[in-house]
């Protein structure tokens, strides 16, 4: 923090680039970090931000499913 700089401005801009709490991800249940498409027939994990933290949120049969609920999609997603 730039000491010529107010509290105010400096938690505003901190603010701004903070994730919104409710915010959902899906990973993989086996923790490894890897790209969200490899292994599509695994289940995932769906966490939830807090705030401050992941939560987990519940449990998704798949890559497809994941990608539904974290995204709010109903049904299978056509039109």
């Amino acid at each position: 923090m730039d000491e010529d700089e107010p509290l105010e401005l400096w938690a505003e801009c901190r603010s701004a680039f903070q994730r919104p709490a409710g915010e959902l991800r899906a990973v993989h249940l086996d923790e490894i970090d890897r790209p969200a498409h490899v292994n599509p027939a695994a289940p995932r994990l769906i966490e939830r931000w807090d705030g401050v933290q992941w939560v987990p949120e519940t449990i998704a049969t798949d890559f497809a499913a994941a990608q539904r609920l974290v995204h709010g999609i109903r049904g299978d997603g056509s039109f």
